[in-house]
């Protein structure tokens, strides 16, 4: 890495070469195209995958003794395939019998352009150069271009080039799921035009949607254009093979362009035909390489953060972050997709969504919020599944999975497989029904960042009161009077029933403390939902669901009366019995296994049940205080009739701190949140640990499956909305700045409420401009103190004497 745009590689590393096609990928949000070398196919160490946003097929697989079926990222027909052969040997440069004589690869991401340049010398002494540009159009999401120039050095002679494109591919990239059927695409069909055009035209085979992918193929030698000396059909691909004799000294340039298609695109006649026509009529890769970088440097305009920082990586990783968050989400206007916890960049998960948004979302309802409309109405349109699921569980309103795909039904897996003993394991993950809460916090986020209040008509209210009956359903009344909720999971993941439940109990745990204070938020903001609701809409809606008085005064009620497991201690209980389990062994562990991350896994392979004790997989607890402030979360408590007083935060955050594991890659990054206020120091290691989670792959391997967007995306909302206190609350956009001792600046552009807000914070000053425009004036406070903003306005805040605002 040698400067703050460009992720850089110095050297070729075969076993770190699938964490390099991760970070590397390229995408616009309509594809995602891992960075894998264009002379190499699946074999362990190479791993070629392009996945298409939503782009979902359900396959079957007898195994353990049972039949599941999975429903599956898939991965797409392989664009890249661009072979080399010197003479009548093999010449492609990751073959076994090539040596690299230098190399080096970059990623720019100011331009979104991926790069490699190396020399490589075969068995022979003969010495080529290989240079090679890529990117994914973020200007047009159906296109993908490649460019590379080969020289011979030392040597002349034949050379063929073998261009293709390949449906022969499988879903094989989680080496976990090796044992699932991963043949999700059948070849309808495919060929070449003109000798310069291949196509391939292909289905998922269960849910039938087709896919298009065409490549225009050039090659040429000083001007030159050289014609295919004939194409090669396979079963699954096609090829176009360039025959000539190379000079030395003279280059070859090679250009492919590729456009794809599916079947459920808007305004198409046929995929095919319009990738065929799109490659036909397009510019050269030069023109396209400009589009693309113009619209890489308009996002970067309304996305980057810049912080000046003792830690010269972090403002680079920092900008990855982004870089792959927005390669996700671009181009989901008028799609219908969500986003999921690892991008669309590889197999993990199955490409599912789950409750990731609440991380997501933030960053972006303060740069795109059109998009985080366009996410959450991914929701919306699988409410009639919700619905479907909670009347069968025996509930009312919604029950959201989980895991969700293409229909919104629940993906979770029935089994999964614990690598460390070979055993497939029961998942019970689907009784994390917090996802709901999780849901209504983002639509209720949304509107602050906005003021939305048709979209809150016309969407979020609708989801919101749906959820909230649910959660009243699943609700029981106790003997002493408060309600409690039973048998679920907290955002721990660890603890998925009690240590003494008999097989045959219900399972999962009772009262979670961060689902019920999530509840008991949520049916009380329903109300505040209902009132910004005009009142037509409203009474038509609340008669549609099916909702009356009666209920609403139950969610009052709940509201008010939901059971927190509090300890006398001033601990918030994870859950009801928690404080009754054991201590668990930490040195002991550490000294046998080193990292503990994965826990769950070393002591099922011990034959232990973690539940027995006090062991956190991530933040449970600890979310409240990552999502809610020190005020909010004292109404909360208030409302229940509990006392929470401001020094019970820090108590809760050293007891379950030192009791986490970190196994999930969102655990550093939500403790740094936490630690803000009150350990800064520990909060930036913790903030560079995040950052480096992926590019120094400490999740000890899994980066090769997919980024971790949650994370990722977790880390930049840190630095915009953590350290710079930055909270939407009645209306009102409040800073409360607290940069950590090695931040000394930072800069970022943010967009609230129709305003595109600049703002400058530093030690000892906090800038608030507002750029010309029209919009209705906003109010801006810092700490005690606000005034009113207008478009062309600013305001500027002496942080060094807490005074009011200067204009």
């Amino acid at each position: 890495m040698n400067n703050n745009w460009v992720l850089s590689y110095e050297d070729y590393d075969a076993d770190n070469e699938g964490a390099r096609e991760v970070l590397c990928a390229l995408g616009n949000g309509y594809i995602v195209s891992r960075a894998a070398a264009p002379d190499v196919s699946a074999n362990g160490k190479h791993y070629p995958g392009t996945y298409l946003s939503g782009g979902y097929n359900r396959l079957a697989t007898d195994i353990a003794g049972q039949r599941i079926e999975n429903e599956d990222l898939v991965n797409l027909p392989n664009w890249l395939p661009l072979n080399i052969q010197l003479g009548a040997k093999d010449g492609s440069p990751h073959s076994d019998r090539i040596a690299f004589l230098d190399y080096r690869q970059t990623l720019d991401l100011r331009n979104g352009i991926l790069s490699r340049t190396f020399r490589f010398q075969n068995d022979e002494g003969q010495v080529t150069r290989w240079e090679e540009k890529r990117i994914v159009s973020m200007d047009n999401q159906h296109l993908a271009a490649l460019s590379v120039t080969v020289t011979p050095e030392n040597w002349s002679g034949p050379m063929t080039l073998r261009l293709g494109i390949d449906g022969g591919v499988i879903n094989a990239g989680v080496p976990r799921y090796g044992a699932l059927n991963g043949q999700h695409l059948e070849t309808l069909d495919r060929g070449a035009l003109e000798g310069s055009v291949l196509w391939l035209r292909s289905r998922m085979v269960q849910s039938r949607r087709e896919i298009a992918l065409a490549t225009r193929n050039l090659v040429e030698i000083e001007g030159e254009v050289i014609t295919p000396a004939q194409a090669e059909n396979g079963a699954d691909a096609v090829y176009a093979v360039y025959q000539f004799q190379a000079r030395e000294g003279q280059a070859v340039y090679v250009e492919k362009v590729a456009a794809y298609f599916n079947s459920k695109d808007h305004a198409i006649t046929e995929p095919l035909a319009e990738a065929v026509a799109l490659v036909q009529r397009t510019n050269r890769m030069a023109d396209l390489v400009h589009a693309h970088s113009r619209a890489w440097r308009q996002l970067w305009e309304q996305c980057d953060i810049q912080i000046k920082t003792s830690n010269g990586a972090a403002q680079l990783r920092l900008r990855l972050h982004v870089f792959h968050l927005l390669q996700t989400v671009h181009h989901a206007l008028g799609a219908d997709v969500g986003v999921p916890p690892r991008g669309w960049h590889g197999e993990s998960y199955r490409g599912h969504i789950m409750w990731d948004e609440l991380f997501i979302f933030p960053y972006i309802n303060l740069r795109m919020p059109d998009v985080t409309r366009a996410l959450l109405l991914y929701r919306y349109r699988r409410l009639h599944e919700a619905r479907r699921a909670a009347r069968e569980a025996g509930f009312k309103g919604a029950m959201f999975p989980w895991q969700s795909g293409s229909n919104g039904r629940e993906e979770s897996q029935q089994i999964h497989l614990n690598p460390m003993s070979g055993r497939w394991i029961p998942d019970v993950s689907w009784r994390q029904r917090h996802i709901g809460a999780a849901i209504c916090y983002n639509v209720w986020q949304y509107y602050e960042a906005t003021g939305d209040a048709n979209f809150l008509a016309d969407y979020g209210a609708e989801l919101f009161l749906e959820i909230a009956q649910f959660w009243s359903s699943l609700s029981r009344r106790r003997k002493d009077g408060r309600y409690e909720i039973k048998g679920v999971m907290g955002p721990d993941e660890f603890h998925t029933a009690y240590p003494t439940a008999n097989p045959s109990a219900p399972g999962g745990i009772n009262n979670n403390a961060y689902t019920n204070v999530m509840v008991a938020w949520l049916v009380a903001r329903a109300f505040d939902v209902l009132d910004r609701i005009p009142t037509a809409k409203r009474r038509r809606l609340c008669e549609r669901l099916g909702l009356t008085d009666e209920d609403f005064d139950l969610w009052r009620d709940i509201g008010s009366n939901l059971f927190i497991p509090l300890q006398d201690d001033g601990i918030i209980g994870q859950f009801e019995g928690y404080a009754d389990l054991q201590e668990f062994d930490w040195d002991g562990y550490r000294e046998r296994y080193g990292s503990l991350q994965r826990l769950d896994r070393i002591l099922e392979k011990e034959g232990e049940d973690l539940n027995r004790f006090k062991i956190s997989k991530q933040a449970d607890v600890l979310m409240l205080f990552y999502l809610f402030s020190r005020e909010e979360i004292e109404e909360t408590f208030n409302r229940l009739g509990y006392t929470f007083t401001p020094d019970q935060i820090p108590k809760n955050i050293h007891y379950y701190v030192e009791r986490t594991s970190h196994g999930s890659s969102l655990s550093w990054m939500t403790h740094a949140w936490v630690l803000a206020r009150a350990d800064r120091e520990r909060s930036w290691q913790l903030a560079l640990r995040a950052l480096a989670n992926d590019v120094d792959n400490l999740q000890h391997g899994t980066i090769s499956e997919g980024i971790h967007l949650g994370a990722m995306a977790g880390t930049v909302d840190l630095m915009q909305r953590c350290y710079t206190g930055i909270e939407m609350r009645d209306g009102v956009l409040r800073f409360n700045p607290r940069l950590p001792d090695e931040v000394d600046e930072m800069q970022a552009t943010l967009q609230y409420r129709h305003h595109t807000l600049d703002f400058e914070v530093s030690k000892v000053r906090l800038k608030v401009s507002s750029r010309t425009g029209v919009a209705a004036p906003i109010r801006i406070a810092y700490r005690e103190h606000s005034s009113e903003l207008d478009p062309g306005e600013s305001l500027i805040f002496n942080l060094s004497e807490d005074q009011s605002a200067e204009r």
